[in-house]
């Protein structure tokens, strides 16, 4: 019997750390192009403009979540990138908002 082992490397990401264009297209799985579509339709914020050309913009690590929500919207759904920014920006929006519940349920008095 031929066993291959696979390596993986885990990364831990967190919003303080950032990403260059090329790393995050290559972690979810879409390419640099459509990176740079999403950041015209505003779904996107690049951090800094980088120096070279491959790597001209640097993004938030927390981006990589939702680049991935992109990818695989795009893929189940054989969306366009205009509609995939658009679902993006409604998830985000329900998202802040399930915050705000969550947080005013918390201020709520326990009910004994």
């Amino acid at each position: 019997m031929n066993t291959h082992l696979q390596t993986v490397e885990w990364v831990w990401l967190d919003e303080v750390q950032s990403v260059t264009l090329t790393e995050l297209a290559r972690v979810c799985g879409i390419s640099t192009d459509d990176v740079d579509e999403l950041v015209e339709y505003g779904a996107l914020q690049p951090l800094v403009e980088g120096p070279s050309e491959a790597d001209r913009r640097l993004f938030s690590a927390d981006c990589v979540t939702r680049m991935r929500t992109a990818s695989k919207l795009r893929l189940d759904f054989d969306l366009d990138l205009f509609a995939v920014a658009l679902l993006l920006d409604h998830i985000q929006r329900i998202e802040t908002l399930e915050r705000q519940v969550r947080s005013l349920q918390a201020q709520l008095p326990t009910r004994h």
